[in-house]
């Protein structure tokens, strides 16, 4: 499994936290059961293959970060999205805005330009023009206003 995939399972799950009531601990480890994950390849092929531990790792850290950070990334979508009420922003985008999102914050591993560019590849397989060039001009102003202090491979500038 690429990180690709892993990043838009994390994707599907920080969707899912917004709209269960379950805590985040609960609905991973009943998503990752074997059983439970094997009746999912019926319905999309983006859970053909189990995550191996590393990419398993990754879902689990950002999942968990997005459900745990939630109203914090919220009111950065809020802030940087322009003549939007946030209200109004799909679910869809609310996921992927909040995933890449955090991403950037919390997780100096992961270059905030991939992140960026992964979160609009996303947005382009689940809504439509208009939306991507919404996500696209609230992550651009998110980076430009709240990155400033660290470079493009997420590590602090010198």
């Amino acid at each position: 499994m690429t990180r690709t995939t892993a990043r838009e399972i994390a994707v599907h799950l920080s969707y899912e936290t917004a709209m269960n009531p379950m805590k985040i601990s609960e609905l991973l480890e009943t998503f990752f059961s074997q059983a439970y994950y094997e009746t999912l390849k019926s319905e999309c092929e983006l859970y053909e293959e189990y995550p191996d531990d590393r990419q398993l790792e990754y879902i689990r850290r950002v999942a968990s970060g997005v459900a745990e950070h939630a109203a914090e990334l919220d009111e950065y979508i809020s802030k940087y999205s322009k003549n939007w009420r946030f209200e109004r922003i799909t679910r869809v985008a609310a996921a992927i805005l909040r995933t890449a999102m955090y991403e950037v914050l919390y997780m100096p591993d992961v270059p905030y330009k991939a992140a960026i560019n992964e979160a609009l590849e996303l947005a382009k397989k689940y809504e439509d023009r208009d939306v991507v060039s919404f996500i696209n001009g609230v992550l651009g102003g998110f980076i430009e206003g709240e990155t400033a202090h660290i470079g493009t491979s997420g590590e602090p500038k010198q």
